[in-house]
């Protein structure tokens, strides 16, 4: 979490148009959820990914272990889709296991790899926002799109509370080293359950005492927080607009007369 932060924050496209990005983003998981198409999610992959590393400056590697992430979960997801268990081996593809034969087909494979595409495009449209723009412009924009109040404050409310949440982890899981938690099964499995509650009860103080802070600041049910972007650049515009024009139709066509 915190380094998805100071990569948005380090990005070389951290200062271009917020609206501009946000549509780009949206638009394009639409289409790819919409037109599910090994193509126009590859496309989206390969585009989406240039734009993170090559122009926004991610690392590739970190851009890739980002990606493996939701890839592995994925990956096990699916495996109920292309295995399946039957009483008789209803596919030429089946493997016996006691009374009963383990079967998969070519086309839960390809639909499997499909999903996996799509999905792995999706989370990349979402990954070029959330690693371009801070999360205070994302949600300037929100409120430009009269986004519900009380959504956008929790969001940033959760936001805030995750950094608190991984700080305190942090320096426990420091001091208990500090003191052997770690030396074998045992002492590291009551570490672990210590670490668990001592987080929940130090979180908790530490939220209050935000909120307090918060009161003593006029809080009114209103967090404003300071932006900065730029004007949309007429090229950003044409760009946006003939690349998912392109991915529309491509995708109508691809569907409807392929």
């Amino acid at each position: 979490m915190i380094k998805i932060d100071n990569l948005s924050y380090n990005s070389k496209l951290r200062y271009e148009n917020t609206e501009g990005k946000f549509i780009f983003s949206i638009i394009t998981l639409l289409i790819c959820v919409l037109f599910r198409s090994y193509d126009i999610s590859l496309i989206v992959l390969f585009v989406t990914g240039a734009l993170i590393t090559l122009r926004s400056g991610v690392p590739v590697l970190c851009y890739i272990k980002l990606l493996f992430i939701p890839f592995v979960f994925l990956f096990l997801s699916t495996i109920t889709i292309v295995f399946q268990i039957e009483n008789k081996p209803l596919s030429p593809f089946s493997i016996k296991i006691f009374s009963f034969y383990l079967t998969f087909s070519k086309n839960s494979i390809l639909y499997a790899i499909n999903l996996i595409l799509t999905s792995l495009s999706s989370v990349s449209c979402m990954y070029f926002l959330t690693l371009t723009t801070p999360i205070m412009d994302i949600i300037n924009v929100l409120k430009k799109i009269k986004f519900p109040k009380i959504l956008i404050e929790l969001m940033l409310l959760i936001y805030r509370f995750i950094f608190i949440l991984i700080n305190t982890a942090y320096f426990i899981s420091i001091s208990q080293k500090s003191r052997l938690s770690d030396k074998n099964y045992k002492t590291a499995l009551k570490a672990f359950c210590l670490l668990i509650s001592n987080i929940m009860i130090k979180s908790i103080n530490r939220s209050q005492n935000l909120y307090t802070a918060m009161q003593a600041r006029c809080y009114d049910d209103s967090i404003n927080v300071l932006s900065k972007s730029s004007k949309p650049k007429t090229r950003t515009i044409i760009a946006i607009i003939l690349f998912d024009g392109f991915l529309l139709i491509f995708g109508i066509w691809r569907k409807y007369f392929l």
